[in-house]
């Protein structure tokens, strides 16, 4: 009963479909999944990164990150002079578990992927060529399972699916072109681990305008040498929040790990309050209007505190957990930001 409620209420409300809707019910619900003794046996086939049916988003094809809501697309263009690598989060959420990890040819599961986190927040980013894997994604399971080797095993063959098609994407795809990464819930799990692996002390660094790591916690001291961004035209860095209401904390807040965190309102690691005249602008569940005004913002603790979203249909909306909302709840402000490092990179590149 409590994962159909959330289900339903995230999907017709924020309309980014079931993608991350059991991490949304971690305020006094918890997830009950039936698992199967074995694993799907395609989750043993390494992916072929140089077949774009491997990819959700890809420059050469047609899909939903091309995505512009209707209000933007008078003179919309397309900069592609540089490239965006987005880790897609968990929409392998299935009741019964068929393994571990998912089959990245199972249709259904690619379109549901498609249709919420690629349409709702890949798009985010479409001013600039969006490269995002499809990847054999850990169960949503394996981050309440008692059963952590199992678990930690699943995220480590998801990540070196994530690795691989970044590896291919730099020899086959980007030349040297300045990179934004960017992620979401179990995608910034993998790209963290992709960040420290390639960026830190690598030339690699050099070329990232700003890395947009949402959604899990980023924990102070994880990075020996990449920083926060300080304001919104700091390049070279990164940016990370979790999203809640106002006043609420979430039961395993003091439990986890502290986070670092940043005001997409105004882009800062401050606690000063940013109003809601400072949002620019969300896409919910109508994906072509965009909705300004929808709520303030300021930083408590390790968690972004927002107000209770204004927009239509918000009345019905109860839940305080606003994880699902991390990416398209700041879209405007999340897109306008980008185009101002990717100018700052860029003269900054210009001056070498």
């Amino acid at each position: 009963m409590c994962l159909f409620w959330g289900v339903k209420i995230v999907k017709s409300i924020l309309n980014t479909g079931k993608v991350v809707a059991a991490i949304i019910l971690l305020n006094g619900c918890t997830p009950r999944f039936k698992v199967a003794e074995t694993e799907l046996s395609e989750t043993r086939s390494e992916v072929n990164y140089s077949n774009l049916d491997s990819w959700a988003a890809h420059p050469s094809k047609a899909d939903l990150s091309d995505s512009v809501p209707q209000p933007l697309r008078a003179g919309f263009n397309r900069d592609t002079t540089v490239d965006v690598f987005f880790v897609h989060p968990t929409s392998y959420s299935e009741k019964k578990l068929m393994g571990w990890n998912a089959n990245i040819t199972d249709g259904d599961l690619n379109e549901k992927t498609d249709r919420s986190s690629i349409l709702y927040q890949a798009s985010v980013f479409n001013r600039y060529n969006v490269y995002a894997p499809r990847y054999r994604q850990a169960h949503i399971f394996s981050y309440y399972t008692k059963d952590t080797v199992n678990a930690r095993m699943a995220l480590d063959l998801a990540y070196e699916d994530v690795k691989k098609a970044f590896e291919y994407f730099l020899k086959f795809e980007n030349k040297g072109k300045p990179l934004i990464i960017a992620s979401h819930s179990q995608g910034t799990t993998h790209t963290k681990r992709l960040l420290k692996e390639f960026f830190e002390g690598q030339l690699l660094q050099h070329q990232l305008v700003a890395a947009y790591i949402i959604g899990i916690q980023v924990e102070p001291g994880y990075f020996s040498e990449l920083k926060p961004c300080a304001d919104s035209i700091e390049t070279g860095c990164f940016v990370t929040w979790r999203t809640f209401r106002r006043g609420y904390e979430p039961d395993y807040a003091a439990a986890a790990r502290k986070s670092l965190v940043t005001n997409p309102l105004t882009w800062t690691t401050d606690t000063a309050y940013a109003p809601d005249t400072l949002h620019r602008g969300a896409v919910l569940y109508k994906f072509n209007e965009v909705f300004p005004l929808v709520n303030d913002a300021q930083i408590y603790k390790d968690l972004l505190w927002v107000s209770w979203p204004d927009f239509p249909g918000s009345r019905l909306f109860r839940r305080k957990n606003y994880h699902v909302g991390d990416i398209n709840l700041f879209y405007m402000n999340i897109r306008t930001n980008i185009d101002q490092r990717v100018e700052a990179f860029k003269r900054r590149l210009s001056k070498r």
